[in-house]
């Protein structure tokens, strides 16, 4: 269906998925590579649209099985105007999360049965994956503590409890077992710079040279 390369990052609140997508997006562009540096939820104007209503306001907003609605509805407005545009013509997509938070997140933490929201995304997106997953791994104090020192007013899902965002790390650690070809696990607690150099390695690694 494509011919360029999706890499997507994933992980827990504070993770430093952002920091590391633009850090990698980089990288590659300068080596001569075309890329496309998106978000979920988020991406494109429809699912940036929704992306407030996901991220802002109180954590009881909305119950599990909305979310993974919403968060399907944006996903899909993101795919078919952003990330399928951008491999049809050859670019290195890097998104700062994808499908695998709905699994952690909606499946693991709320606890929505997975063949749900599998046959959800079935039904959304077909049989379309990433190349690449990878998956920042840090203990829950560490990332909401790190979140916390950002400000802004997306802080719904920082403001749930503890025990929450054990089950997402949980659930991240859990889809990472499933899928070993697809998904990396990295160190998160690493300094920045490491991090940054565990990331590119495992990307070079599927990543041809820039002609």
């Amino acid at each position: 269906m494509t011919q360029g390369i999706f890499i997507t990052l994933e992980g827990g609140e504070g993770a430093g998925k952002s920091s590391q997508a633009r850090m990698l997006g980089e990288v590659l562009s300068d080596q001569g590579h075309n890329v496309l540096l998106t978000r979920e939820p988020g991406g494109s104007a429809g699912a940036e649209a929704i992306r407030k209503l996901l991220v802002e306001g109180p954590g009881g907003r909305w119950d599990g099985v909305t979310e993974a609605l919403l968060h399907t509805a944006a996903r899909r407005d993101h795919l078919v105007n952003a990330v399928w545009p951008a491999l049809d013509a050859g670019k290195i997509v890097i998104s700062d999360r994808f499908a695998d938070s709905t699994i952690a997140y909606q499946g693991y933490a709320y606890g929505i049965d997975l063949d749900v929201l599998h046959n959800l995304y079935k039904a959304a997106i077909g049989d379309f994956k990433p190349s690449l997953t990878l998956i920042l791994d840090l203990p829950v104090e560490a990332g909401l503590e790190r979140a916390g020192k950002r400000g802004g007013k997306e802080t719904r899902y920082e403001s749930m409890g503890a025990e929450f965002h054990e089950r997402v790390r949980n659930g991240f650690r859990e889809i990472a077992k499933a899928e070993p070809k697809r998904c990396k696990v990295i160190d998160a607690v690493q300094d920045i710079e490491s991090i940054h150099r565990a990331v590119v390695a495992e990307v070079m690694k599927i990543v041809p040279k820039a002609a």
